[in-house]
């Protein structure tokens, strides 16, 4: 029996209409916006300023502390300006902007070899330097996983393949092209965890990768490949520690609290060109996708690309869209307009018609109990909801808000159409704000 996470869950009907359509490299844009906080954590603090020549791979801003990461110029060029830009988010953030000329790299970016002599310690030093950070969605930088707080351990490396989200594909083909190079970003990734053992789950909806890595990981030691039973959220890493290994995290806790670190493929591979090739995260694929889009497709594609440039690519936005989505359709975000840039956290971008972009109305809540039925962290978001609207703080901690992880499963099955997610998101914010205050 296919193995999978036991607490709610949905299995929402897969659109992988880029699947067999293996990544192709953008050319450069004439311009990149790279914004400096593309990371949970503090922003990243400028080094250059306007005028200033820099090449790919140049370190153009530093981290701000211990949970922050450094960010490096994608092209080579001239610094054009620093501004704040509007982000995916609909909020002004600050970036730099900078004019594209040819395409010179860093001299240090070189084809290297597996270093089998760094220790651990120097490996998360080369994946800070290089500002790596969780590829999955939640941007996490990779060295602070790497460093658990004192008295945690981990025992088990888990490696996030399983891509749920229905319209995604970046991280599959990834696992294609480079399934060798993933397998030695987890090789680093283990000696750097100091674990004996490591579990790449992926969903068997992706035979082709399944078999592929299963091939690859049969001559190295400690590596397991799992296949998973497709649903919904398993990409989240409580979820997919759960499905694994078949340990819970308690509410607040860390997922080292048992004895797991969890990293996606993509910051795998990430992990493999900053230690063998000392290549900073720079670039990475993006999926462009849409039922009305004329080629739905895989890019690689550098950091700071307006998002406008890559829909071109992809046959141009069709005339009866109604919205753009930064992600997939259930944890993905509507973005105001298309010429936000590429993050280091951009896995897709989706098209969705006007027709089926419009909320309907919503009703009053029936009582049917699907929303609690199917939360994957066991709680009542019906209930959540109406503490947010009612403002009632205290209960909303009490209920565990903090705990939502934000993947829409509840305003996916509600038949009222309740916007319940956007209350929870709004609730959180507001426990958020009233927690800096104090």
């Amino acid at each position: 029996m296919l193995k999978t996470f036991r607490i709610g869950g949905i299995h929402a009907p897969a659109h992988k209409l880029s699947a067999d359509r293996w990544p192709v490299t953008l050319p450069l844009p004439e311009q990149v916006m790279i914004l400096l906080s593309q990371h949970i954590g503090a922003p990243a603090k400028p080094l250059v300023a306007k005028g200033d020549t820099v090449k790919a791979g140049t370190l153009i801003a530093e981290a701000a502390g211990f949970v922050s990461a450094p960010v490096h110029s994608s092209v080579s060029g001239t610094v054009a300006k620093i501004e704040d830009i509007v982000d995916a988010s609909g909020y002004r953030k600050p970036a730099i902007i900078i004019d594209v000329q040819g395409d010179v790299w860093e001299d240090s970016i070189v084809q290297g070899r597996f270093p089998d002599e760094l220790s651990p310690q120097e490996i998360i030093e080369k994946i800070r330097q290089a500002g790596i950070v969780g590829l999955g969605g939640a941007t996490f930088p990779t060295h602070v996983k790497l460093t658990p707080p004192p008295g945690s351990r981990a025992e088990v490396l888990i490696i996030n393949g399983a891509e749920c989200e229905p319209y995604l594909t970046d991280d599959h083909v990834l696992m294609l092209e480079k399934g060798e190079e993933i397998l030695q970003g987890i090789r680093l990734l283990m000696k750097a965890a100091q674990v004996q053992k490591a579990i790449v789950g992926i969903e068997n909806n992706k035979p082709d990768a399944i078999a592929l890595l299963s091939s690859l990981a049969a001559t190295v030691p400690g590596i397991t490949i799992v296949p998973l039973k497709p649903r919904y959220p398993q990409g989240s890493e409580k979820q997919l520690i759960d499905a694994l290994i078949r340990r819970q995290v308690a509410s607040g806790a860390l997922p080292v609290s048992v004895g797991a670190i969890v990293q996606n493929v993509g910051t795998a591979f990430a992990v493999y060109e900053a230690v063998v090739n000392n290549k900073p995260l720079i670039e990475r694929i993006v999926t462009v996708t849409g039922n009305h889009l004329a080629h739905p497709c895989n890019l690689r594609v550098r950091i700071g690309t307006p998002i406008r440039y890559l829909i071109e690519q992809a046959g141009g936005i069709p005339a009866d869209t109604g919205k753009i989505v930064g992600g997939g359709p259930l944890m993905g975000r509507a973005l105001l307009n298309a010429d936000v840039p590429v993050t280091k956290g951009l896995s897709g971008i989706l098209l969705i018609p006007a027709s089926e972009a419009q909320r309907k109305p919503a009703r009053h809540c029936i009582r049917c109990a699907k929303c609690a039925n199917i939360c994957c962290m066991g709680l009542e978001p019906w209930r959540l909801m109406n503490l947010a609207e009612w403002k009632e703080w205290e209960p909303m901690k009490q209920n565990k808000m903090m705990d939502c992880l934000e993947c829409g499963s509840c305003s996916y099955v509600c038949p009222a159409n309740r916007p319940i997610l956007d209350h929870i998101k709004w609730g959180k914010n507001e426990l958020r704000l009233a927690a800096a205050a104090k």
